[in-house]
């Protein structure tokens, strides 16, 4: 397997801070290459959402560096749920003591996944930002932790009437809103051919998924320039629809 990837995270049309936060780690080990993407949607005033997606990028990020050489050394893969659901504790209380000592409401949704060369892969989820798999047919590897997802499971609401309900941005959890957090952490194997792609809820408000197949599918995505380069357009076009959120997104392509 050979990684590919590219980003995009614009503002958007309406709001005057970025609080999406993203980070791309790739590492070529004697085990093989393994690539690690995570997305984050912050939420707060003025730069408190901004503070709370790039702390726990930046944790991430540093776990990626610090602790995982060792779980590749040793081949304990199997250690890495148990890792992420302690790391996102550690990030929520980090970031739920800070708001409580400044008296600010801050938090962050998140969706973190790493890849290894052997095609098994972790997901870490908080929120309703998401991870898909595009091949022949585009699938959501997530399960967004929102009041209208919950409604929709229930029976209670259809999909699309989700896509527009008022109450679509209510989360029922995300990291740093309270005193405890549980991520879901879910795994499978990746496939060759196939794209990943992680992006927060303004990229997938004004775009179906079967838009984005298209697209992906379409486009060039052969090096991280032509990647970011479509990604672009796609935001774009969530723009000139009227999203008014920030727009994020990141995709992993496997040669």
């Amino acid at each position: 397997m050979r990684f590919v990837t590219g980003f995009c995270s614009e503002t958007g049309i309406a709001k005057k801070i970025n609080q999406d936060s993203l980070c791309i780690k790739q590492a070529q080990t004697p085990e093989g290459e393994i690539v690690m993407a995570v997305i984050c949607d912050g939420m707060g005033g003025l730069s408190k959402g901004e503070l709370a997606s790039a702390t726990v990028i930046r944790g991430f990020s540093d776990w990626f560096v610090t602790e995982l050489p060792a779980i590749v050394r040793r081949c304990e893969l199997e250690s890495i749920p148990e890792q992420w659901t302690r790391l996102v504790e550690e990030q929520n209380q980090k970031l739920w003591e800070y708001g409580r000592a400044n008296r600010v409401e801050l938090g962050t949704t998140l969706t973190a996944m790493i890849i290894f060369e052997q095609g098994k892969y972790f997901i870490a989820q908080v929120g309703d930002t998401r991870a898909y798999e595009l091949g022949i047919h585009i699938a959501q590897l997530t399960e967004d932790q929102s009041y209208v997802a919950r409604e929709v499971k229930r029976g209670n609401m259809t999909p699309e009437q989700a896509r527009i309900d008022s109450k679509r941005n209510v989360l029922l959890q995300c990291i740093g809103a309270s005193a405890h957090v549980m991520p879901e952490i879910t795994q499978g194997t990746a496939r060759t051919g196939n794209s990943y792609l992680l992006c927060s809820d303004g990229f997938r408000h004004e775009l179906r998924e079967e838009e984005m197949l298209r697209a992906v599918n379409a486009g060039d995505i052969s090096d991280s320039t032509a990647i970011t380069h479509l990604l672009t357009e796609m935001v774009h076009l969530n723009e000139e629809r009227g999203e008014k959120d920030n727009i994020s997104a990141l995709l992993v392509h496997i040669k």
